[in-house]
Order: C-alpha cells, then sequence, then structure tokens
C-alpha cells in the first residue's frame, strides 16, 4: 500500500456535519478580524496617550537637581546643583553673605579610550567643580582660593605677568599657571605652559 492509499484510507471515515456552512464560517472570520482591528485601534490610542506622558517624563528624566556644600571664598555654603546629563551641562546657584543670588554653569563633553564622544556625568561635573578658583578683586588684589584655602598671590608675577601656584590638601594636588590680567590654567600633574593660558 502507498502512502497516498494510506491517507486516504485514513480520511475516508470523516465527513463534513451537517451543521457545516460556509457562510458561517466567513461571518465568523469577519467578525474575529474586526474584533483584533478594535483591539489595535485601543492598544495604539492607549500607547499614543502614554507614549506623550512618557516622552513629557523622559525629556525631564536626564535632569538632576540636589543640594550640595560648594567652597565660595573659603567657606563652604549650601547651593543647589542642576545637572542635565543628556546634554552635559550643570548650574550652580548659591546666596552670597549678602543675600545676592548668585549662579555659575559650565558643562561639555568627554571622549572615551574608544574615541566616542559623550556629555560629562555627574560625578565628573563634581569634581571639575571641586578645583582652586582664582578671584581678581577691585583693589587689585588677587587670591587663589581651595576649601579653607586663601592664597594672595599679588606680588608673586613674574615680568611676562604670570604665576605658578601649587595648591594642595589631602590627596590632591593642583598646579595652577595664571595670568595677571585673567586667565589661567589647572592642571594634576603639571603647570600648565603659559602659552595654553589665554585672557
Amino acid at each position: 500500500m502507498t502512502n497516498k492509499e494510506k491517507y486516504k484510507q485514513a480520511f475516508s471515515v470523516l465527513h463534513t456535519s451537517e451543521n457545516f456552512s460556509p457562510e458561517v464560517e466567513i461571518m465568523a472570520k469577519l467578525n474575529k478580524k474586526n474584533k483584533i482591528r478594535g483591539i489595535i485601534a485601543a492598544a495604539v490610542a492607549v500607547l499614543t496617550v502614554g507614549g506623550f506622558g512618557t516622552t513629557a517624563y523622559a525629556a525631564n528624566l536626564g535632569n538632576i537637581q540636589r543640594q550640595i556644600q560648594i567652597w565660595v571664598h573659603g567657606d563652604q555654603t549650601s547651593a543647589t546643583l542642576d545637572v542635565d546629563e543628556t546634554q552635559g551641562t550643570y548650574s550652580v546657584t548659591y546666596t552670597t553673605e549678602t543675600g545676592e543670588e548668585q549662579t555659575f554653569s559650565g558643562g561639555g563633553m568627554t571622549i572615551d579610550v574608544n574615541g566616542k564622544e559623550r556629555p560629562v556625568n555627574e560625578a565628573e561635573i563634581m569634581e571639575h567643580i571641586d578645583v582652586p578658583e582664582v578671584e581678581y578683586f577691585s583693589d587689585g588684589s588677587i587670591k587663589v582660593f581651595y576649601h579653607a584655602q586663601e592664597i594672595d598671590i599679588t606680588d608673586k608675577f613674574d615680568k611676562d605677568d604670570f604665576c605658578f601656584v601649587q595648591v594642595s590638601e589631602g590627596d590632591k594636588t593642583f598646579f595652577m599657571t595664571i595670568l595677571k590680567n585673567g586667565g589661567y590654567g589647572i592642571d594634576t600633574t603639571k603647570y600648565p605652559s603659559k602659552k595654553d593660558v589665554k585672557h
């Protein structure tokens, strides 16, 4: 007996039901398609409405705002740090001793070992904020501030109007090249060259 004959013999005992009608089967398929279309339309509507809410939420997801302590002219001060890690930017707002609100900001990109560029993150921003600052005062004095340290460098400039200052605290050491008329460079391994410091 061949496969064809075996097949005929196996299925010859099957018969169509008396209640079978091609029209009933077609209507059932149409109703099923309509139900599926309705479910799809409802799902799309939910995703659309939910998607707008998610987009609005995600647009603010990269922002981090928190209270921090910063050093201003040798005094620890409370400040608000607002970080946008999606852009790599930040702003710090604090109130001075006279009650005046001050804001400074910055940010940037970093390049990893594979050459891929990415925005700086909060940890890198905090590291950037915690460096010595140079202040040029209206009376002509120039001072370097780092945490509780205050270094008067007004009379320390060479004939080219540059001053070299090393600032250390704990395990951190900074090498600074400072231009008398504004501008300075900071490095953690060596003094920045004079040509790299711009006004």
